[in-house]
């Protein structure tokens, strides 16, 4: 067996077993929350309490295994141990504060609307399709999505009702699997700690935006793996590598680009930001690496092998990358259709106009990334990880440099989501500069014999600090997760439901009066978390940010605007009918007064907040016709054409 089939088998292998590990305890764990009746977490210290205890008893599960690490003993237990800690860690984390409710953090609120509709449209068919727009192919990447639509057929969920499980399942999966990642690139023992570490910043600062805080919590040894690809200075003077290893054990270079290359496809079927984010960082390793070779070997083809690996990496990404955009690019390239009035990189809030410096801050977090600066300032000459993870830590200063440059040309960057990867980096960082700032402490103060035993204390309690206050830093995700009303029409605190309650019957009467299944009618709604819970398609998105750039967003609105200055049924079925994209099948409207009433919206970047909301209203006499129904269910109006 080759170098590299055995460095890639075997790191696979042992990946896919920690993942099953992980899923299990995840699983399970989540299955038990939900037998309890538990009190609403935004009324109640209970789940509060039970989720600082499940917390401990997880960093204890995690203590043990490095402390077997570390004495080297029962090595497949402190794997089982590190694996079980981790991913019950998660759950515990997440699953407890929201076991009273079935909606995951944000409920069904803004950005979490347009994700739970995704999710919907993939729960109902597998096929790759754009969340809201019935011809169009998706422009969002699907991969998070498509596997949650898997995970909600197999368990027989709504997609809705399936978003809280999977996010969970899928964080308790990736954490264990960043850690095997970690473990075979680093000491075991510093492993687990750099895992948990960048675990418990990203459940804090990243959980709600869940696709994206996978590819957080990987990161990291990402980072290092092509770094190790691309920078190989070993190779030029037969010396070991930092970890020891030569470079035979690492099949020449090429497991880490086979490794770098699949984060980064999978970054790329995901999430287009942060895989342009990465692939920004990969190739200012690249250029790095080529002025470290030539100023080393003093010749141009020094670089050569460099540029042979960062193909080689982009060329895993891309067909990767395929297997979700194939459908998007061919339409794209058809010519019929063309790119429209798509704003997804308008939105520059405060966040986003200043550069996150979480150093800074006087707090328990700011004292960890400082320290994590610190080392990777000092250990930049001498150790590889720290060369890594500081490339990554600027590359993303860089990108938030270039975001506020882009306002100049009417756009951004969308900088203000990096926070969440820029501290998992600094965590990461801090985790080693910890470890090598207490044995330097250690060493000056001549070994004193318990000073070991104070420094792990320390840690310790800063780890147990820091995890029981990451419910307050998701507080309002929480609370909004029980003030919603869900799927069902009931919210979880109890209180009466909103106007979400009458979706059900709005949707039998749709599949009554059209005949059809759900996904083969367009509703005109601005009610669109209905569309999130059904899967059926809608004429218009919520906001042009959410919009496939395809569906003309701008142009839609404007249609709907002419249809609502007609004067007469007989105008408006003509107009529909001459529509040309699919016209609505049905309109959902409110009531207002003696006028139907919908809620548009309109790109009003850069002013912040970016979206202007006003209302669009239909006289009722414009359905006065037999070629409408019409059905008032609660405040709304259902109107479907026959």
């Amino acid at each position: 067996m080759t170098p590299l089939a055995r460095q890639a088998g075997g790191a696979i292998g042992e990946a896919v077993l920690a993942a099953v590990v992980a899923g299990v305890v995840a699983a399970v764990g989540l299955k038990a929350f939900s037998t309890v009746h538990w009190p609403a977490f935004n009324s109640s210290n209970v789940t509060r309490s039970l989720t600082t205890v499940g917390q401990v008893v997880a960093l204890a599960l995690l203590v043990g295994a490095i402390v077997l690490l570390r004495l080297h003993k029962w090595g497949w237990l402190a794997k089982l141990l590190s694996w079980g800690g981790i991913s019950a860690f998660v759950t515990v984390t997440l699953g407890m504060p929201l076991a009273a409710t079935k909606l995951y953090l944000f409920g069904m609120s803004v950005d979490q609307e347009f994700r739970t509709q995704y999710l919907t449209r993939l729960t109902d068919s597998a096929a790759l399709h754009d969340m809201n727009y019935i011809d169009l192919p998706p422009f969002y990447p699907a991969g998070w999505f498509w596997i949650g639509g898997r995970f909600a057929s197999l368990t027989g969920m709504a997609g809705w009702e399936a978003f809280k499980p999977y996010a969970i399942i899928g964080l308790a999966v990736a954490a264990v699997v960043a850690l095997v990642l970690w473990s075979n690139l680093i000491r075991a023992d510093w492993a687990v700690a750099v895992a948990a570490a960048t675990t418990a910043v990203t459940l804090a600062y990243g959980a709600p935006e869940a696709y994206s805080a996978v590819l957080t919590l990987l990161l990291g040894p990402a980072l290092l793996l092509a770094w190790g690809a691309l920078h190989r200075p070993a190779e030029a003077t037969g010396s070991k590598t930092e970890a020891g290893s030569d470079e035979e054990s690492t099949a020449g270079g090429w497991g880490a680009v086979l490794g770098a290359g699949l984060f980064l496809g999978l970054a790329a079927t995901f999430y287009s930001l942060y895989f342009g984010v990465a692939v920004f960082a990969v190739c200012l390793m690249a250029v790095i690496a080529a002025g470290l070779a030539i100023r080393a070997e003093r010749t141009w083809r020094s670089i050569l092998p460099i540029l042979v690996r960062l193909i080689g990496i982009g060329a895993i990404a891309g067909l990767l990358a395929l297997t979700v955009w194939t459908p998007f690019l061919l339409k794209f390239v058809s010519g019929k259709a063309s790119l429209g009035s798509g704003s997804a990189f308008h939105y520059l809030p405060e966040s986003g106009s200043r550069l996150p410096l979480p150093m800074t801050e006087f707090n328990l977090l700011g004292v960890f990334c400082l320290a994590g600066t610190i080392w990777l300032v000092l250990r930049a000459g001498s150790s590889r990880r720290a060369q890594a993870l500081g490339i990554g830590v600027v590359a993303i200063y860089l990108w938030c440099l270039l975001s506020m440059l882009a306002t100049a040309a009417g756009t951004t960057l969308l900088a203000f989501r990096l926070e969440s990867p820029l501290i998992a980096l600094l965590a990461a960082a801090g985790v080693f500069g910890f470890a090598e700032g207490a044995r330097a402490i250690y060493q000056a103060l001549n070994e004193p014999g318990r000073f070991r035993i104070a420094a792990a204390a320390v840690a310790l309690a800063g780890a147990i600090g820091f995890s029981q206050g990451i419910p307050n830093v998701l507080a309002a995700e929480i609370n909004t997760a029980y003030t919603d009303t869900d799927g069902n029409g009931e919210r979880a605190d109890k209180r009466a439901p909103s106007a979400v309650s009458y979706y059900r019957d709005i949707d039998a009467k749709l599949l009554e009066q059209t005949g059809r299944p759900r996904d083969a009618s367009v509703v005109l709604t601005t009610d669109t978390s209905f569309l999130a819970i059904y899967p059926y398609y809608g004429f218009q998105a919520l906001t042009s940010h959410y919009a496939n750039p395809l569906a003309d967003f701008a142009a839609r609105t404007a249609e709907i605007q002419r249809w609502s200055t007609l004067t007469t049924p007989q105008e408006l079925t003509d107009a529909l009918n001459h529509c040309r994209w699919r016209a609505p099948d049905a309109f959902l409207f409110r009531r207002s007064g003696d006028d139907y009433s919908l809620r548009l919206s309109q790109d009003v970047y850069p002013n912040d907040p970016n979206v202007k909301r006003f209302t669009v209203t239909f006289p009722k006499s414009l359905f006065d016709d037999a070629h409408y129904r019409i059905t008032d269910i609660g405040p709304f109006t259902l109107v479907v054409r026959v």
